[in-house]
């Protein structure tokens, strides 16, 4: 039986939509392709009991599309739109310069970063995303196929939230694709906190989504482009161009909002507070409880912002390629150039601030006292220049390493519930019940898998794959 085709697209203006819907209905089989106009999109893939049933349920998906807006169109006519981006601008600091100890040059803006005790990880709009040691060595790589918005850490986990709608994981030797989001979120920034995923948007929207892909509610804010959003047990905490709203997790309740004087551009949590840095020149704080507390005074538009020890110092990054460091109580200690441009993101670790920057850079900035000091004064010491090696690393693939050896690793099997594909445990020692994290993308039904390491999630009732996956012949 000969395929039948349907292709239709929705563009807006103004960095409005800019998508394309695809329905293939071929005997009882109808795939779906979408995703964002210009690239090769998400396919997805269903049979049906009859060739009848088949052609009804493609065109009701059809009808649905096209009373939201949707339009018949001729691929190709449409152009790939740049994805939205914030518009940062980034001029010369007149401050002293801060005491780099290395810089490393990703070649691209970078707003990923995440750094632990042993890797410093750096994720930029060309879709490069390094890992380097603490010396500014580069001992990782992978390339993924858009954008890097952030990267971000759940346990031993480390996620990388990329333009193409994907939140790639990236413990094993490739990126898996760990959540799927759905076509209509246009992803400004994300987060993650024991397997629930908390996405913001253009729209200064806020989504949640399981474990399992499956989207567990949505919210829409007062204000628009939401770049803040953080997450624990408690609640999810969105910034967007009117303040600070939190939500309670497993239901989406509105728990409190406060508003600030200026657009949200960047947030960081600590155990007891969230701060926002904003557009108006300062970083808020509020108690986890919607109590406002000390208000930090930049001398710029706040791009980033960051904390040590529980909020006892507090660092910020403005457009004007400055840093800052302020106590508890808002007092500013000191401000100084970056020397590489305005900071998108930052982190403090171990008396030193990581920041990555407009210009690509990853710089590695000793923040003790004697070497601030020092650089108030004029002397820092000799900064060394990391260029990023050629090559691009590893890229996401679907398809999976085989092996016959289950000497080392844990089994897990793909089955079928409902209409849903889920993994199991099939090792000894662990419950058979419980659903186990697994990228989507590569679960056949009744395949077995040998992972690297299965986890216990830290709330319990579910396994999270970690590392390496085999597929078992």
């Amino acid at each position: 039986m000969a395929e039948e085709k349907t292709y239709l697209e929705l563009s807006e203006a103004n960095e409005g939509s800019h998508k394309f819907y695809e329905v293939i209905i071929k005997d009882t089989e109808v795939t779906i392709r979408y995703g964002r106009i210009g690239d090769s999109g998400q396919t997805q893939k269903k049979t049906y009991p009859t060739p009848d049933k088949a052609k009804a349920e493609a065109n009701k998906k059809i009808k649905e599309k096209l009373a939201k807006g949707y339009e018949h169109a001729v691929m190709g006519v449409r152009q790939k739109r740049s994805v939205t981006r914030r518009a940062v601008t980034s001029t010369t600091s007149t401050a002293q310069q801060a005491p780099i100890l290395w810089k490393f040059n990703s070649n691209s803006a970078a707003f990923g970063i995440f750094i632990d005790a042993n890797r410093c990880w750096v994720g930029n709009q060309a879709g490069q995303v390094f890992a380097l040691n603490h010396q500014g060595q580069v001992i990782n790589q992978f390339k993924l196929p858009d954008g890097v918005k952030c990267l971000v850490a759940d346990d031993v986990w480390i996620y990388a939230g990329c333009d193409d709608g994907n939140v790639y994981d990236l413990t094993g030797k490739l990126p898996r694709v760990a959540y799927n989001i759905d076509e209509n979120v246009d992803i400004f920034w994300l987060d993650i906190n024991n397997g629930l995923l908390a996405v913001s948007d253009a729209n200064a929207g806020v989504t949640t989504i399981d474990h399992e892909d499956e989207s567990q509610w949505t919210r829409l804010s007062q204000g628009q482009s939401g770049w803040m959003v953080r997450c624990d047990e408690a609640g999810v905490y969105h910034g967007h161009s009117q303040g600070v709203t939190m939500y309670d997790t497993q239901e989406g309740r509105m728990l409190w909002h406060q508003q600030t004087g200026g657009a949200v551009l960047f947030g960081w949590q600590e155990t007891s507070a969230v701060y926002a840095g904003a557009s108006d020149q300062k970083i808020y704080c509020f108690s986890k409880q919607g109590k406002a507390g000390p208000v930090y005074k930049c001398d710029a538009s706040v791009y980033s912002c960051a904390t040590a020890a529980d909020g006892k110092y507090v660092f910020a990054g403005d457009n004007s390629s400055s840093i800052y460091c302020f106590d508890e109580s808002g007092t500013r200690l000191w401000k100084l150039s970056t020397g590489c441009a305005s900071a998108l993101s930052m982190q403090f670790f171990e008396n030193r601030i990581y920041i990555v920057t407009t210009d690509g850079s990853l710089a590695c900035i000793d923040a003790s006292e004697a070497a601030i000091q020092a650089a108030q004064a004029g002397t820092i010491p000799q900064a060394a220049i990391i260029k990023a090696p050629k090559g691009e690393g590893a890229a996401p693939s679907a398809v999976v390493e085989t092996t016959t050896d289950t000497s080392q690793g844990v089994i897990v099997e793909c089955f079928k519930e409902g209409s849903k594909l889920r993994v199991r445990v099939v090792s000894l020692g662990y419950n058979p019940n419980w659903k186990v994290q697994f990228p989507k993308d590569i679960r056949q039904d009744g395949q077995r898998y040998l992972v690297e390491e299965i986890r216990e999630s830290a709330s319990g009732g579910f396994y999270r794959a970690f590392g390496d996956i085999k597929k078992l012949i």
